[in-house]
């Protein structure tokens, strides 16, 4: 009988010790297809750097592809791939600040994990990278940092049009090359609903359509291209790049017809020439460049409405964004500056509120009323006898976010730590093998249970 009994105990220790190995195996083979804030920086060499490197980035994170392909386990159980939103900032000079309270108000709203893209002038590199790197507790993001990088020839052309390095989002479809869609925002973007959602636009694009962008103007009358432009532009008030969703894959794909040649034109060579042509025409560097080329490819742009780039043009001289009235303001852009003078303090107002606020739960909860409170003293400008588009959608982020019962909440900290439903588990978001079994308990629960029928 003891003879038995030891078979038996010895039988169940190597079942125990299999069933270790099948989990610390699982959990490895996870952490290579999941990041979390750490991971080498992957080289993102622009075409016309060849093979020295150049443009390599700078920082944690990857420029890799936005989700790894799914696979199925030994045990049957489905993992779901993690999708990425790639978002892209181009920095210079004085712009640190702003840069990165666009980052935040990215970080407290969004649903997905995020990677940023930062192209940044070398002296900024090591205050974002501190910046960033304190808030690598939130384990919902990965960044790259990289040198502003254009073609060798022209460099210095390209680097002064319009303003310093704006005109470095024309290249990121040559440079992020193993990126399939990115999400373009100007430093002085503040958003106030989940990044998700204009991510999701990308469904929305048929087979021809490559990127989306807003109407430069609303109404005519005070627009700027349709009176003043002495260059070809997109509709009839031309389109504004502050917000330039991209599905980069396409871009690069494309032949683009123009009106420098009857042979069209990929986007790498398309660039220059509009340049020499155009270049003592236009007056907004890169935008009016992006105008003329969707002015001849027009069933490339899909075009998103006003309350995604919402300006001060939108409301200075009276409202005339009526998607902005009905729903609330999407997503704040702050061009002219208003976030840091006194012409526009419903701008400056909320730009304060998010640059103020910390990531913890009770501070962006608790930034509503005093934000009201701030907002009705603006009354006497045109933006600000408005001001409730300001926080309609603001207010409706928050409460979808932070009012919900503590069980209903995404953890910010962990994202995707357990998802038992169906059969699925999610990918945890941790550092090694001991964070992944402790956080995915219940998933490695649920894989033992189907493993042995229990």
């Amino acid at each position: 009988m003891r003879r038995y009994l030891r078979v038996v105990v010895l039988c169940l220790a190597c079942g125990f010790c299999s069933l270790l190995y099948a989990f610390s195996q699982l959990a490895v083979s996870l952490e290579e297809g999941a990041g979390g804030v750490g991971g080498k920086p992957q080289a993102a060499a622009a075409s016309w750097l060849g093979g020295d490197g150049r443009g390599a980035g700078r920082g944690v994170g990857s420029s890799g592809s936005a989700a790894h392909h799914g696979r199925s386990d030994r045990y049957g159980v489905k993992m779901q791939p993690i999708e990425r939103v790639h978002l892209a900032v181009v920095a210079c000079g004085e712009r640190l600040e702003e840069t990165v309270t666009m980052l935040k108000s990215a970080l407290i709203f969004s649903i997905k994990p995020l990677q940023f893209h930062i192209f940044a002038e070398d002296q900024l590199h090591d205050s974002f990278k501190g910046i960033l790197d304190s808030w690598s507790f939130l384990q919902t993001f990965n960044y790259s940092l990289y040198p502003i990088t254009f073609p060798s020839e022209n460099a210095a052309e390209w680097k002064k049009l319009f303003k310093p390095c704006a005109s470095q989002r024309l290249f990121l479809p040559l440079i992020l090359k193993e990126v399939d869609s990115l999400l373009y925002v100007d430093t002085d973007i503040l958003f106030l609903r989940p990044v998700d959602d204009i991510w999701s636009l990308l469904k929305k694009f048929n087979s021809t359509q490559i990127a989306a962008m807003a109407p430069e103007h609303e109404e005519p009358r005070i627009g700027w291209y349709n009176r003043f432009a002495r260059h070809p532009y997109y509709g009839k008030t031309g389109v504004n790049s502050g917000v330039m969703l991209m599905n980069m894959t396409r871009m690069r794909r494309k032949y683009f017809k123009n009106d420098m040649t009857t042979v069209r034109l990929r986007w790498g060579d398309i660039l220059m020439p509009l340049l020499k042509k155009y270049k003592l025409n236009i007056t907004w560097g890169d935008q009016d460049l992006l105008n003329i080329i969707f002015f001849h490819n027009p069933e490339s742009l899909f075009v998103f409405p006003c309350q995604w780039n919402y300006r001060p043009d939108h409301c200075i001289y009276g409202s005339n964004c009526q998607e902005a009235e009905e729903e609330g303001i999407f997503i704040l852009h702050g061009n002219r500056g208003v976030y840091h003078d006194d012409k526009q303090p419903a701008f400056r107002a909320i730009y304060e509120a998010l640059r103020n606020c910390s990531f913890e739960d009770d501070s962006i909860h608790s930034l509503l009323k005093p934000l009201e409170l701030e907002l009705q003293k603006t009354v006497h400008t045109y933006c600000g006898k408005i001001y409730k588009i300001f926080i309609k959608q603001l207010t409706k982020s928050i409460q979808d976010r932070y009012d919900r019962p503590p069980k209903e909440r995404v953890n910010r900290r962990n994202v995707g730590a357990h998802d038992v439903r169906k059969g699925r588990c999610t990918v945890c978001q941790c550092r090694n093998s001991y964070q992944f079994i402790k956080c995915n308990f219940k998933c490695l629960k649920t894989i033992a249970l189907l493993h042995f029928n229990i």
